[in-house]
């Protein structure tokens, strides 16, 4: 979607809001069907059979129960799911959000006018912040063109929460909060939010109704910076962030209870456009150097928790050698709204040749204001506490960053394959040949075609997948894997997935008061990725220069990232049990080569 046309005088960014048709509820029996061909390929016969045989009980005794439920829920609901999902993915988890469940990565702005270089983190920061206000102008105004799977609009729903928008904990279920509104809704917040070196900042980003212009952004992040240089590091509450969620929420809580200022504070924080941390972190890279391209996107996960605010919608990262980042709270969209957005400012930056181009006038306004927590010896330890935790579970992440520079999604193209899926299935063949055997997969895949639509599972260790990595080089193999990967994904885009559907079946069940039906205890539920359990999470950021990362599912899993332009693939991939995940160069260029040049497929089948 990233590609699609930025501003739209025709079409409202919103228009199509009502007209969407609601999320589909599959058919019971398509569910179960696909799951048992999804479980296939982690399973022994006798295995295979009993996990047949417990579908069969489900199918024969509560299964109907439930999936009647369901279809009265979807009756009354035009997104059945949503609910259910924002509790269940995001809100009632209570592990820490900023590394496990928030996403990030570097900006591509390297790639061409902005490579690393000292002293210039404040002048590009501010045309960088620039173009980020003017695309939420874009969306207050209603100029954002409406997206688009061909003639059939999307849902733009989750482009209200980019902006303005904020999670807040709950002892035992957080919430979001979010202020934005377009302009015919009314006022909307327009203060950002500047963090330095343990300390927070705001000024309004909007002045006598014109948006700053770079020049005047300068010298408002000049002043934070300027205040910060030579002076002992702020309180860092930012850093509770990171905390365990319920853990977060008491020390939240407390926060307030000392003074009420405080609660003025983080309504502030929460109500902003979003945050800017100025990093004095210099995480070097260089266009062609993918091993530095790792060092931003680890810095961008994993960097001082005292100058992000993780429950934070978008997060902007400036750092000391003028590169840039951002970390965001998955809870209130997907990644490909953030990919939109960052291929916006990347491509407006690029246009520019990476230069403000208008007045350097500087109007008088107000200076930065500091916001000031009243914090305690109890609220100093749990943000030391905070602190620690981060950096413990800091050092259990690793990232690889690889570029594969062969060939790139024009060659993939010109054989009549789909470059996605050819990238899924290399994957699929370097996971089986590290581990010996199948990791079950998640894609994402996206279900915006529905309103408030998100995402659907798209289980990618098929059959078809193993054996072809099984025979590797037989065509016949690769093109049956590649027609399975595609029915599979355009099933899931039209609703017709089948892991969003057992989770309503087992929510059903569980408001209900039911037992926890047997299919969702058999051990294949479990070893096929059931559950959040899926060894390789991977996602496709698209085919711009945007890049990102997302920490695996599981202890001993993948997070796995990617893009494919026209000449190369660039992948990053985090493994959490110090074991890294490497695409070899030599294994990797050899097996990408074999799949082209054993594949002379052009009926377009793939």
């Amino acid at each position: 979607m990233a590609n699609q046309v930025s501003e739209s005088l025709s079409e409202r960014t919103f228009q199509y809001q009502d007209s969407l048709p609601p999320l589909p509820v599959p058919s019971l029996e398509s569910s179960l069907s696909k799951y048992l061909d999804a479980v296939r390929p982690f399973a022994s016969e006798e295995e295979y059979q009993a996990t047949v045989d417990t579908v069969r009980k489900f199918k024969e005794g509560v299964g109907p129960h439930l999936h009647k439920k369901l279809l009265q829920r979807a009756k009354t609901k035009r997104n059945w799911l949503e609910e259910w999902w924002f509790d269940t993915a995001y809100l009632e988890v209570r592990i820490p959000s900023q590394l496990n469940v928030n996403f990030g990565g570097p900006a591509p702005y390297l790639e061409h006018y902005w490579p690393p270089t000292e002293g210039t983190q404040l002048q590009r920061g501010s045309i960088s912040l620039w173009h980020t206000l003017q695309y939420w102008d874009l969306i207050r105004t209603e100029r954002l063109a409406p997206h688009k799977s061909g003639t059939s609009p999307l849902d733009m729903s989750q482009y209200r929460m980019l902006f303005c928008t904020c999670k807040v904990p709950g002892v035992k279920k957080d919430t979001i909060q979010n202020y934005f509104k377009t302009e015919s809704e009314g006022p909307c917040p327009s203060h950002v939010v500047v963090m330095c070196r343990g300390r927070i900042f705001t000024f309004d980003a909007v002045h006598d109704g014109q948006i700053l212009t770079p020049p005047e952004l300068f010298r408002q992040l000049s002043y934070v910076k300027e205040s910060c240089e030579g002076q002992p590091e702020g309180d860092g509450v930012a850093a509770l962030t990171s905390e365990e969620r319920t853990r977060w929420a008491k020390a939240r809580e407390y926060l307030i209870s000392i003074d009420p200022a405080n609660e003025t504070i983080l309504e502030t924080i929460q109500s902003s456009l979003f945050t800017v941390s100025l990093d004095d972190a210099k995480p070097y890279s260089t266009p062609e150097n993918y091993t530095n391209v790792r060092t931003m996107t680890l810095e961008a996960l994993t960097g001082d928790p005292t100058i992000r605010w993780g429950d934070k919608s978008y997060n902007s990262l400036s750092f000391a050698d003028g590169t840039f980042g951002s970390i965001c709270d998955h809870a209130p969209y997907d990644a490909m709204v953030l990919v939109a957005f960052c291929h916006y400012v990347d491509q407006h930056i690029k246009d520019a040749e990476g230069k403000w181009m208008g007045s350097d006038t500087v109007r008088p306004m107000p200076l930065p204001e500091e916001l000031v927590f009243t914090v305690d010896e109890k609220a100093r330890r749990d943000i030391s506490h905070a602190k620690q935790q981060y950096l413990e579970t800091t050092q259990n992440l690793q990232l690889v960053c690889y570029a594969f520079t062969s060939f790139g999604k024009a060659a993939i193209k010109q054989r009549k394959l789909h470059p996605d899926t050819f990238v899924q299935l290399a994957m699929q063949l370097a996971y089986y040949r590290m581990h010996g055997g199948p990791g079950s997969c998640y894609e994402t895949a996206m279900t915006r075609k529905f309103y408030h639509g998100r995402t659907e599972t798209m289980r990618t260790c098929t059959q078809e997948a193993v054996h072809w990595c099984q025979a590797m080089l037989d065509p016949t193999s690769l093109l049956l894997a590649f027609n399975k990967h595609n029915k599979l994904m355009a099933e899931a885009q039209n609703g017709k997935g089948f892991d969003r559907h057992l989770l309503g079946l087992y929510l059903i069940a569980k408001e209900e008061g039911l037992p926890t039906p047997d299919l969702f205890m058999d051990p294949l539920y479990v070893k096929s990725g059931g559950g959040g359990n899926f060894v390789l999470s991977s996602s496709l950021v698209g085919y711009t220069r945007v890049l990102g990362a997302v920490a695996p599912m599981v202890p001993q899993g993948y997070g796995f990232f990617y893009r494919i332009t026209d000449d190369r693939s660039l992948l990053s991939c985090g493994n959490s049990e110090m074991v890294v995940f490497m695409f070899e160069p030599g294994l990797n260029d050899c097996m990408l080569l074999c799949m082209l040049q054993n594949t002379n497929m052009h009926d377009g089948q793939a």
